[in-house]
């Protein structure tokens, strides 16, 4: 008696597809909070900032100098009397045909100047410690407008300087400051649950190096993935480590669900008698992705458990860190909001050669060398982390293609991905 052919085995999804699915499943959160704008560093702006001032306010030197009116220059008359001093923080008087006014940077453009001549290119033929006042030559002849800062000429006044989803950095806050923007109102932090999966998982610290078990591994996973989580805004709840037995899997996932937004697990997702994540899940709610066509990264899984998202990683740690940037960060950003979530790549020469094409999209980890090329790291395993270490980034391989020396590639720098 023959046995029932198998059925063909279900074709990996692309990465691409994979990405577009997962960001297809997620609704921003809604809710908010106002927080110092000091303390807002890495949130997202949940509304608009409208400004209600321009920037700058008035009229400013660009310079340490002389205000003076082109006019004058432009008739030939070369020595001005300097009849005032105006500082940042105090205002001049109006200054008059063949005068000019000493200004410092950041300080008010006096009414009737129109350009200011800088310094080294005035020469003070009087300080004025005499009755007489204090003069200048000036070398050259400005134009209207010289090392002047205009009004508005950064920000106007009803300008939204930051649309809603903005992921906030250094350059934001400092502009939302210079409209008066003491609070910014910004998306919830998601809250993450984030678990381990694996009989042979150990913590730094529980058991020395040389008295570690046979089989036994560190928990390297757990401590890269929480501080990913908290580089992405998230609030992240560490479950520990879960045992390879389908009850107290089930167990855990469903207190993870009872409170968090995410589940973020790391291992069990495979196909081995002790992997138990994927049917954990699968008897919790529901598996709508599962497994998808690249190297390193390729049992990675996404579904649902009640009102909480699952995402699993793989076990491998190169597998989990790549997966998580790939497709973890720009989920995690689109569930605060942000719409711009794409990989950011950059043409790049490879000074290496990998003649071995494989049919999944590979992502080599490399490092940019002096000469401008990118570097391979001679290890590619998904269990090696120093390539992560070692390496600034990823070459972007698509399926099939292998890399030869010389050719132009796409470079996806970690800063990008970590940023």
């Amino acid at each position: 008696m023959t046995s029932a052919p198998s059925a063909p085995r279900k074709p990996l999804m692309p990465l691409d597809d994979a990405l577009a699915q997962l960001l297809a499943a997620v609704a921003p959160l809604s809710a908010q909070e106002a927080v110092s704008t000091f303390d807002a560093d890495g949130r997202v702006l949940a509304v608009a900032v409208v400004s209600g001032l321009q920037v700058p306010g008035f009229d400013n030197s660009a310079m340490d100098g002389y205000a003076v009116r082109a006019e004058d220059l432009l008739n030939g008359l070369h020595e001005l009397h300097v009849t005032q001093r105006i500082a940042a923080g105090s205002t001049g008087q109006r200054v008059e045909p063949g005068t000019a006014a000493r200004i410092f940077t950041g300080a008010p453009v006096p009414p009737g100047a129109d350009a200011v001549v800088m310094q080294e290119d005035c020469e003070l033929l009087s300080d004025g410690s005499d009755p007489a006042p204090a003069r200048i030559r000036v070398k050259g002849v400005p134009l209207p407008g010289q090392h002047i800062r205009h009004a508005g000429e950064d920000v106007q006044q009803g300008q939204c300087v930051l649309p809603a989803g903005t992921r906030l950095g250094p350059a934001e806050l400092g502009l939302a400051a210079s409209i008066g923007m003491a609070q910014l109102p910004v998306v919830r932090k998601p809250r993450v649950a984030l678990l381990s999966t694996g009989d042979e998982l150990v913590m730094p610290g529980a058991v020395a190096p040389q008295d570690m078990p046979p089989g036994a591994i560190y928990n390297s996973n757990r401590f890269f993935l929480l501080n990913l989580l908290r580089r992405m805004g998230c609030e992240v709840a560490d479950l520990g480590i879960v045992p390879d037995d389908r009850a107290a899997t089930i167990g855990a996932l469903q207190r993870a669900a009872a409170d968090n937004d995410v589940i973020l697990t790391s291992g069990g997702v495979s196909v081995g008698e002790e992997d138990h994540i994927k049917p954990a899940v699968q008897s919790l709610g529901t598996l709508d992705l599962w497994q998808i066509g690249i190297k390193p990264g390729k049992p990675f899984a996404h579904g649902r458990i009640g009102a909480a998202h699952f995402i699993g990683l793989p076990g491998n740690p190169v597998s989990s860190y790549v997966t998580f940037l790939l497709l973890v960060r720009p989920f995690l950003l689109r569930l605060q909001g942000v719409q711009d979530v794409a990989m950011k790549s950059i043409a790049a020469r490879a000074d290496f050669d990998w003649p071995k094409a494989d049919k999944r999209r590979e992502f080599l980890r490399v490092r940019r060398n002096a000469n401008g090329g990118l570097d391979l790291f001679g290890n590619q395993s998904s269990g090696v982390l120093t390539s992560a270490v070692w390496g600034d980034g990823v070459v972007d391989v698509p399926p099939g293609q292998p890399v030869l020396y010389g050719q132009t590639v796409r470079y996806i720098p970690f800063s990008e991905l970590l940023a």
